[in-house]
């Protein structure tokens, strides 16, 4: 998923990263306003472990990689795809300058298709599917935020001119896909887990904030 320096010209990098900006500042925005100091430990246990996980990298053609990608996790547990997209940031911005995993050019890019998309894409989707069935929205939510995530980036990367979209769907969603698999059941154990722990911090019926306050 990590899209590295140099397959997207630098003036689209500028662009992805402009918007990323405005999605950290909402985020960060949220999180002042709305996150309970009872689930702090709970943010850095679950940012630490989407860190190792993503650590754990397939090489796909043409130059990018699949792993797994817990944006779907934080946004269902803490009811707010703005924490997906400030946690997936602080991940990628430490991979980029501890590993150089995706480069630091590509930041923008990388913080967009992972935090942005996955983290809304993520929640939304179990937002729509929660009332049909709480166990099949966490699945369904993880799995298409991945695969949706992977998308876009193949789209980038053909505006980008890097290669072909056919191609870039076909490596890239093909492999997420698969991916999306394992990242749902474990997104499901892990919010299955913290619901029969701590359900004051989580519940698959709680109502979730749905935008930044003001």
């Amino acid at each position: 998923m990590h899209i590295p320096d140099g397959l997207i010209p630098f003036p689209q990098y500028l662009i992805y990263g402009f918007i990323s900006l405005i999605a950290i500042f909402f985020a960060l925005r949220w999180v002042r306003n709305n996150l309970d100091e009872r689930a702090i430990p709970l943010l850095a246990v679950l940012s630490a472990g989407i860190f190792a996980i993503q650590a754990m990298n397939i090489p796909i053609p043409f130059g990018t990689s699949g792993h797994m990608m817990g944006a779907a996790l934080v946004a269902i547990i803490f009811g707010s795809p703005w924490v997906a997209v400030l946690v997936l940031s602080i991940v990628l911005i430490l991979q980029g300058l501890l590993f150089g995993d995706g480069g630091m050019t590509a930041l923008g890019v990388n913080i967009f298709n992972m935090g942005v998309v996955g983290g809304f894409v993520g929640f939304y989707t179990y937002k729509s599917l929660k009332n049909v069935n709480g166990k099949f929205a966490v699945f369904t939510a993880a799995w298409a935020s991945i695969f949706i995530a992977a998308i876009a980036a193949a789209f980038e990367l053909t505006i980008a001119g890097t290669f072909p979209l056919d191609l870039g769907i076909f490596y890239m969603g093909g492999f997420h896909a698969i991916i999306g698999i394992i990242e749902g059941a474990i997104t499901l154990v892990v919010v299955l887990a913290i619901q029969n722990v701590r359900p004051d911090l989580f519940s698959l019926e709680q109502k979730p904030s749905e935008v930044p306050s003001k």
